[in-house]
């Protein structure tokens, strides 16, 4: 193992700085985010991606496969944010959000639901001025 780590110097130097790179995004990115989010989102009967339906379809397949893309990168983040520095499950919140997928509102909210969860994001959100998110 001790020889294997002094040959793959150089890789665990790199991995070492992708992961303060990594932490350091999302200590900005994910609460920006979270903050976001409509207070309403967990009450709302229709969910709709206004931002892309007046988009030509092909522009609207591009946002769309982009946003997809984007969530799963943030998923698989914050799985491995789960074991290294950063904010694991709130990047998982945030990547399951942009995914589309069957399901996705009932897992989003049984994420939120999660007390220690829910009292986070709004601890967040009050600290930025925002209402705290609406659950049922």
């Amino acid at each position: 193992m001790i020889e294997w780590i002094q040959n793959h110097e150089t890789v665990l130097w790199w991995l070492a700085a992708a992961s303060i790179l990594v932490f350091s995004a999302t200590l900005i990115v994910v609460p920006t985010l979270i903050v976001r989010v409509p207070a309403d989102y967990f009450v709302r009967k229709r969910r709709t991606e206004p931002w892309v339906d007046h988009h030509h379809p092909v522009v609207r397949a591009i946002l769309v496969i982009t946003k997809n893309v984007l969530g799963f990168v943030l998923v698989v983040a914050g799985i491995i944010m789960l074991v290294l520095p950063g904010q694991g499950i709130f990047t998982i919140l945030i990547g399951i959000t942009l995914l589309n997928f069957p399901g996705k509102y009932q897992l989003e909210r049984w994420i939120v639901l999660r007390r220690p969860v829910l009292r986070s994001i709004n601890w967040l959100r009050r600290r930025a001025g925002r209402p705290p998110l609406i659950v049922e």
